[in-house]
């Protein structure tokens, strides 16, 4: 299955037929926006002009459809044809007008009466403009949300690209890693030798030598120990290279993958850090400041995939 992004972008129009008033002007439009970027749920705004107001319950079960996180702005657009030219009051309708200022002026005698740009502002309103049924705004909305759709997929697969490339310097960082424990361990070993012929040294000049040496002994071996845990990263690196294997295995799986792909970072920024304070040598500790750098370039990606 694709990745896809939570960030995109459509635009889609569709012609409607003029009725009424309005025949024989321009063709009218319905345009329909769509926007989206990265949130951690499903959030849905829509800016609906008031004659499309009713037609937002279809558009938004559409919408919770096909999406399944991001922060998704829709924006509906109406062009009538109409903003240029004036329509002309039938006589019926001015008489009628005439009748609802007397009654209004009866109760309100302090209210102002209609102007001619009141009269032709409400004989606009009252005309009945182009024809919008609810298959015709689903199939336009379905056509915005193929192409949103479209663009979260082609820059999902511009993430999954940039996330394979990491992933594999970090395999190729934790590779780099792995022959320094063995070099760490016999780093421990010589000092744990030179801490026992120090131990020695100093009981051969001591009364009761004997029970010094014991106590130097199990000194030195308590500290060697706690020493060697202390700089052992091979559990780390072995539960890395787990967690890089299952983003791998979750960028070839694709679909909704983000919530997964973002815990796995959080636990390989936390490997990568245990790695970096265990570090007993200055190659271990530049391995772990990579790691960390390449694991935090994928944290801002993987926050954009849905």
């Amino acid at each position: 299955m694709p990745v896809y992004s939570m960030t995109g972008y459509a635009s889609v129009q569709h012609s409607l037929p003029q009725t009424g008033a309005h025949e024989g002007l321009p063709t009218a439009r319905l345009g329909l926006e769509i926007r989206s970027v990265n949130s951690r749920f499903l959030d849905l705004s829509f800016r609906l002009p008031e004659d499309l107001r009713q037609l937002e319950p279809g558009l938004r079960e559409l919408v919770t459809r096909h999406l399944r996180r991001g922060k998704v702005e829709v924006r509906a657009s109406l062009d009538t044809g109409a903003g240029s030219s004036t329509q002309e009051p039938s006589a019926l309708m001015l008489q009628r007008m005439a009748d609802l200022q007397s009654k209004v002026r009866q109760w309100l005698p302090e209210a102002r009466p209609l102007s001619v740009a009141d009269a032709l502002k409400l004989a606009a309103g009252t005309s009945s403009g182009p024809t919008i049924d609810d298959d015709a705004w689903l199939r336009l909305g379905q056509q915005a949300i193929d192409a949103l759709r479209t663009a979260r997929e082609r820059e999902g697969e511009r993430l999954r690209s940039m996330l394979e490339g990491h992933i594999a310097q970090l395999q190729a960082l934790a590779a780099q890693a792995e022959p320094l424990v063995p070099q760490l361990v016999e780093q421990q070993r010589q000092r744990f030798l030179e801490r026992w012929k120090d131990a020695m040294a100093l009981s051969d000049n001591q009364p009761r030598g004997q029970v010094q040496s014991e106590a130097a002994q199990d000194r030195a071996l308590n500290e060697a120990t706690a020493y060697a845990i202390r700089i052992d990263v091979a559990e780390e690196l072995t539960r890395l290279r787990s967690h890089l294997q299952e983003l791998a295995h979750l960028l070839v799986k694709g679909g909704e993958i983000g919530k997964r792909l973002d815990f796995l970072i959080q636990e390989l920024h936390r490997e990568a850090n245990t790695l970096g304070s265990k570090s007993a040598v200055l190659e271990m500790t530049r391995i772990s400041v990579d790691m960390k750098v390449l694991i935090e370039q994928m944290r801002e990606q993987v926050q954009n995939i849905e």
